[in-house]
């Protein structure tokens, strides 16, 4: 009994050896880390970089774009499209399209890891459906299924190894990973979900921690009562206080600030809000006047090039550089 066991168990995993060399392929593919972590690396000639194009190169989807799926996780209405040559790319709509590509470009020429972003005010999407959510911002154009104001996303960085914490990861107390805290801070992205971090597998087997949404920026230092309130907003984003104190040793600033009273009805998210509050708070500042030294190299016209990227009119192109340089020259005065 035990032989016919054995025998049945041989012809069982050995019977098909074409599904048995498939199954050792697929593991073959998975992703090997090599040991190495990084949250940051050397950005080069940050004078050089062209943020209008950003760490995409300028490689866009190649129209014309098909639905493929909607996508219901998160806040931002999303959802998936393949363009002419198969890539996957993710629609964003909403109040976050616009600043998240200025956002990421701002993070890459710092030398931080981001995605390829991009915006574009029309797209046409072949098969595209009455969305779940999101759907006032379709229409028909000839005949044309047509979503305004998109941010067009797509994962080029590696393969997604799970997210990070902001409280326990392993680049707690560096200057690395406190000038994130300030670009954070500079930006003004109040959205510190942890499942907003990813870590990505590069070809190489090295883990890579990014911010992988940058899209509640350029707007108040926390969230207000409706999303149109709190992002992408030029007059919030200027009037609020940047720096709030400076001491000997360390720098707070004015962000994120807390929710509304409204939100202690939504207790996951206020006591998020109350968590995070530190990441603004005690930076020390020599790392704060670490990284504005770094953005102090970009230049007037490739700030303006990286809001330019974002599809906002010339007018406000201006304003929003001129209040991040403000910001920049704060930093360059610790």
């Amino acid at each position: 009994m035990r032989r016919l066991l054995a025998l049945a168990l041989f012809a069982a995993v050995f019977a098909n050896p074409a599904a048995f060399a498939q199954k050792k392929d697929k593991k073959d593919k998975t992703p090997v880390t090599n040991g190495k972590m990084i949250i940051w690396q050397d950005p080069g000639d940050i004078r050089s970089k062209n943020l209008l194009i950003g760490p995409g190169e300028g490689d866009k989807a190649q129209l014309p774009v098909k639905f493929d799926t909607e996508d219901m996780e998160a806040h931002s209405p999303k959802f998936d499209v393949k363009d002419a040559n198969g890539e996957k790319w993710k629609v964003k709509l909403g109040p976050e399209a616009q600043p998240e590509p200025v956002a990421s470009r701002l993070m890459w020429a710092m030398g931080y890891f981001a995605n390829d972003n991009y915006f574009l005010h029309d797209l046409a999407v072949d098969g595209l459906p009455k969305l779940k959510r999101g759907n006032n911002f379709e229409s028909k154009v000839n005949g044309e299924q047509h979503v305004k104001d998109v941010r067009l996303q797509r994962h080029q960085l590696g393969k997604k190894d799970g997210d990070w914490k902001w409280k326990k990861n392993p680049f707690l107390k560096t200057r690395e990973f406190n000038g994130l805290r300030v670009m954070m801070a500079l930006l003004r992205n109040w959205d510190l979900k942890d499942e907003n971090n990813a870590i990505y597998i590069d070809k190489d087997g090295t883990q890579l921690y990014t911010v992988t949404d940058v899209g509640s920026t350029f707007g108040m230092t926390g969230r207000s009562y409706t999303d149109a309130m709190s992002k992408n907003d030029l007059t919030k984003y200027r009037r609020a206080k940047f720096i709030t104190k400076v001491r000997p040793d360390y720098v707070d600033f004015n962000f994120p600030t807390h929710a509304p009273l409204l939100f202690v009805f939504a207790p996951n998210f206020f006591l998020h809000v109350l968590t995070n509050h530190w990441v603004g708070k005690h930076i020390p500042r020599e790392d704060a006047k670490w990284i504005g030294g770094m953005l102090a190299q970009l230049s007037h016209e490739q700030i303006c090039d990286a809001f330019r990227a974002g599809g906002y009119n010339p007018q406000e192109v201006e304003e929003f550089a001129k209040v991040l340089e403000a910001r920049i020259a704060e930093l360059n005065k610790l």
